[in-house]
């Protein structure tokens, strides 16, 4: 079967620094060169280990994991600024996105993505673009977002942002979001207006276990997308992790991040990239052709504006 050539895949790791076991997964995966790129969290207690380590490496396809939550109750952690809206009643950032988003003052928020972005470069790591964490900017709960002033400061670092024009009808999570279309059509005007390098489409799927899973039917569901890639430029990401005794009892669906790291390093799902016909990539190819003009962006997003 012929197979187009221009179907491009990022497969990025979130959550580098987050804890020892993640990162030792990750920093496999990368030196195998079996994923893309990984995206680091400056408030993490395993950032210091992964910093280093980029550093040593000159690991250039590293890119900055914005922390604004912090889920776990094994793994907690602080933001950089202090600012008590940025924190819970326990002194830590957010468990949830929801809190969040009803809590955070929207100028600690902005300096504390700085501090973070200070911190990363600080160490030494050469930033390949941003993403965030549980896509606590996105305005997902209650509708309040914080993406215009995420994609202002990319603007500023001159790095990609996760995000992505088109929402793939096969996604199940996605296309379930009422009002995706229009959501995503906004956004993406917004980072064209911004100059801002993104994604064409991003490819998610459920960060627990569901009910009569196994790594079996998780690896033919991720095989399955492969085939189903669209053209142009796709991510998807994956949390991977080794085995740990302490975290798979203390964190939901541990087990899920050590499928992820297993599927990384399976033959079968190394042969379906090949058969598939589909180019792993990184952000470097977000950032030669991830951009739009901004006079058209701008007029998109007039449209988008008038659309109920």
């Amino acid at each position: 079967m012929s197979r187009a050539s221009n179907r491009h895949l990022i497969i990025n790791c979130d959550d580098f620094g987050q804890s020892a076991p993640m990162n030792a997964a990750i920093m496999h995966l990368l030196e195998e060169r079996k994923v893309s790129s990984a995206t680091i969290m400056a408030p993490a207690p395993g950032f210091e280990e992964a910093a280093a380590w980029c550093k040593r490496r000159g690991q250039t396809n590293v890119g900055l994991h914005l922390t604004l939550t912090s889920e776990f109750d094994a793994i907690r952690w602080r933001s950089l600024t202090g600012h008590p809206s940025l924190h819970d009643e326990s002194g830590y950032m957010h468990k949830t996105v929801e809190q969040f988003e009803r809590q955070a003052d929207t100028e600690a928020v902005v300096k504390e993505l700085l501090a973070q972005h200070e911190k990363a470069t600080a160490a030494g790591i050469s930033l390949s673009h941003a993403d965030n964490h549980m896509g606590s900017l996105y305005g997902t709960e209650t509708g309040r977002t914080h993406i215009p002033q995420a994609l202002r400061l990319c603007a500023k670092w001159k790095l990609p942002f996760r995000l992505f024009r088109k929402v793939h009808p096969a996604d199940p999570l996605l296309a379930g979001i009422p009002g995706v279309e229009g959501i995503v059509a906004k956004a993406s005007a917004l980072a064209g207006v911004m100059g801002v390098a993104i994604p064409d489409y991003l490819l998610s799927h459920s960060f627990h276990i569901e009910e009569g899973e196994d790594y079996e039917r998780f690896k033919a569901m991720m095989i399955s997308k492969m085939y189903d890639l669209p053209e142009g430029i796709s991510e998807t990401y994956i949390h991977p992790a080794i085995e740990d005794a302490r975290l798979s009892e203390e964190v939901p669906h541990w087990g899920k991040r050590v499928w992820e790291y297993r599927l990384m390093l399976d033959d079968d799902f190394a042969y379906a990239l090949r058969d598939a016909g589909v180019n792993l990539t990184n952000y470097d190819e977000v950032r030669k052709h991830g951009k739009r003009s901004r006079v058209g962006s701008a007029f998109a997003l007039a449209r988008a504006l008038m659309r109920k």
